[in-house]
């Protein structure tokens, strides 16, 4: 039978299946009941994952080549017995840990390993890690709805075309076509609102499949360039749970919360929090898993250097996404106990954001210089002037480096990045770049260099490092639209407007979601200010008042009409809309003349 076949009877086996264990879940009362560490509601049934693993199984013992799967097979039937126990029972973290190393050792003892490292003892050790972080990361990720299942599925399509390629149709693809369709039989009745969980049983019986079927889709391969592939493409193509895990871990290490205990605390939640839908984050982080998974596949089938550079600032992309998520605040009060230990280096080394920022500029710097001459340099050429590269590259990092601290590049915020900022970064790579062609003229003549390569490599620097600053502004700017309010609208538009606003949108205790601003010159009413348009005159604010559109005005203007400010009391008072006036005033804080 075809893929395509093995995938219609998962899926149709499944989705039979998964209302049965819903109703013995049910029945039984073995159900997620709404807590302060959960996301849910409502009650809601588990065993959602005894579909999943029941029908894999059933599917690939009828299937045959029971010789080839009998690894994952009995790894995966393994953990699904302890993630059942733990739906059941609620064992203890520690419990679930020893249950995986145990069939992670199993794993590595019947000779599944990474090949990650020429070093056999290290690479037994990194396989080993390799499973119970990827089982760990898969069931952290079961935290809303639809999330984890559709991750799977993702992953699990990228992983299959990694083995579409390697080989004909074989046991291994059979088995990873029967496990997509299960996944998505079930996620039919996963989907927000949910009716049924997958449970602990579900997550780890997915994770350690994943996990183990990237041992065959790596392939053993130790040249150089296959070694990086095969570590990059694993980790890229299941990159959402290693993100979420990482990102939860380091969070609650910092607040000085309990790793092990659940919690509010996930990638998914903090999108929520930033004014995203449950189904729009979702669908946020199934993107990025897509994204991710296919740049992955791509790195594993070439080595094509505009993939590396992809991957590079793909992966680059996702920190900075990581740290901004990181600085949403999610927990309710302040942990009662202090961070102790690795805790305190954790807690200190996260909040020396200048030493972040330069390790990420090293990052750009080299980036954007080994970009340029890629650019400028294809084929022949570049094993010419590839020796030029390798020299002059450490000293176009110094000199970088040198003047970005020079020119005051690490003194602004990331979230109030402007035009201003811009322009010291200009100023900063313009006078290094010209800097760098004098230093390579005096050392060597610039033989075997490029005037091009340089303008090419200002050029990329400018848009990375403003774009990674930019990114807070954007995508604080972007949850500021999502997020609920009362909606405002400010009477001016000009700088005096620009300023209400900000004033506002940063305001401590209301939040407010900008509708637009209200002007009486016609000049500005074809215009946006700080991405908001203007929406018109008196009388459009008079019809959004009456026609019930907003909830606040703001009269931003520092001189406003007596008598249209009367107009607008009675319109407001009306129609039950506050109407407030912000004042500038200068307060004299001494006796000098």
């Amino acid at each position: 039978m075809t893929l395509a076949v093995w995938y219609v009877l998962a899926l149709a086996a499944s989705a039979a299946l998964v209302p049965v264990c819903r109703t013995i879940a049910t029945r039984k009362g073995f159900v997620a009941r709404p807590h302060k560490d959960r996301w849910n509601s409502r009650p809601t049934a588990l065993f959602g994952g005894v579909a999943i693993a029941v029908t894999v199984m059933g599917l690939a013992l009828a299937g045959g080549d029971l010789r080839q799967l009998a690894l994952p097979l009995i790894g995966g039937f393994l953990i699904f017995i302890v993630g059942v126990a733990d739906d059941v029972l609620s064992l203890k973290p520690t419990t679930k840990l020893i249950a995986e190393i145990a069939v992670a050792a199993m794993f590595v003892f019947f000779g599944a390993r990474l090949h990650w490292s020429e070093v056999e003892v290290l690479d037994m050790l990194l396989t080993m890690v390799w499973l119970v972080g990827l089982t760990n990361a898969v069931n952290l990720l079961d935290n809303m709805d639809g999330l984890c299942a559709g991750t799977a599925i993702i992953a699990g399509v990228a992983l299959l075309f990694a083995l579409v390629d390697r080989t004909d149709v074989g046991p291994e693809m059979r088995y990873l076509a029967i496990v997509l369709g299960a996944t998505t039989g079930f996620l039919i009745y996963n989907l927000h609102p949910a009716s049924i969980f997958m449970g602990d049983a579900g997550s780890l019986f997915l994770g350690i499949t994943l996990a183990a079927l990237t041992l065959t889709a790596g392939g053993p391969t130790h040249d150089r360039s296959g070694v990086v592939s095969v570590v990059v493409a694993p980790v890229l193509v299941l990159l959402i749970p290693i993100f979420d895990t990482t990102l939860v871990t380091v969070s609650r290490l910092i607040s000085g919360r309990s790793v092990s205990h659940g919690g509010r605390d996930h990638s998914s939640h903090r999108l929520v929090v930033l004014g995203l839908s449950e189904r729009r984050a979702v669908h946020v982080l199934w993107t990025l898993a897509a994204t991710a998974g296919g740049i992955g596949f791509a790195v594993r089938q070439t080595s094509d250097v505009d993939v590396w550079l992809v991957s590079a600032l793909f992966i680059i992309a996702m920190v900075v996404f990581a740290a901004y998520l990181a600085q949403v605040r999610v927990y309710e009060e302040p942990a009662g106990l202090p961070p102790r230990g690795a805790t305190v280096l954790l807690f200190e080394l996260m909040y020396k954001r200048r030493l972040a920022e330069v390790l990420l500029d090293v990052s750009l710097v080299l980036i954007a210089y080994y970009a340029a001459w890629r650019l400028r340099f294809e084929g022949p050429e570049w094993d010419i002037f590839s020796p030029s590269f390798r020299q002059s590259m450490p000293i176009a990092l110094a000199i970088q480096l040198i003047a970005l601290f020079v020119f005051g590049a690490y003194r602004g915020a990331w979230r109030y990045f402007g035009l201003m900022d811009g322009v010291t970064f200009a100023k900063a790579i313009g006078s290094s770049t010209l800097t760098l062609i004098v230093t390579l003229v005096y050392l060597y003549r610039f033989e075997h260099y490029s005037r091009a390569v340089f303008v090419i490599y200002a050029a990329l620097l400018m848009l990375l490092l403003c774009g990674t600053r930019a990114s807070f502004r954007l995508i604080g700017e972007y949850a500021r639209r999502r997020r609920p309010g009362v909606r405002l609208a400010i009477y001016g538009a000009g700088e005096a407007g620009s300023l209400v606003l900000r004033e506002l949108l940063g305001h401590p205790h209301e939040q407010f979601r900008m509708i637009g601003f209200i002007d009486d010159d016609p000049a500005y009413h074809s215009l946006r200010l700080q991405g908001y348009p203007v929406l018109g005159d008196e009388a459009k604010l008079l019809e959004l008042i009456a026609t019930g559109r907003i909830d606040v005005v703001v009269i931003g203007s520092l001189h406003f009409d007596p008598e249209r400010r009367a107009r607008l009391e009675r319109a407001c008072n009306e129609n039950d809309v506050r109407l407030m006036k912000f004042t500038f005033r200068l307060d004299s804080l001494n006796t000098a003349s």
